[in-house]
């Protein structure tokens, strides 16, 4: 019998540094929505593979940086909030 991999869900914002994700949803009411349409032309959308980069140094820790392929992304801390992921 096949054994699956055990893949914790979680929001964005609290993924540790580095570890690989896919976005399974995002809470696009909790956003204005010109940040939404930024976010998608970003590539911030449903089944993007996403991992932290690292976060900002000072209260709050904002903003976090995201990588989405070969791109690096500043976020605010509010919208990682809004996206649920998978580790993968």
């Amino acid at each position: 019998m096949e054994q699956h991999p055990d893949h914790s869900r979680t929001t964005l914002d609290s993924l540790a540094p580095l570890t690989r994700a896919e976005i399974l949803s995002v809470d696009w009411d909790s956003l204005a929505p010109d940040e939404g349409k930024r976010l998608r032309a970003l590539g911030l959308d449903e089944g993007a593979r996403v991992a932290i980069a690292h976060r900002g140094v000072f209260f709050g820790r904002d903003p976090i940086a995201i990588l989405i392929g070969r791109t690096t992304i500043a976020l605010r801390r509010t919208h990682a909030r809004a996206m649920t992921v998978r580790t993968i």
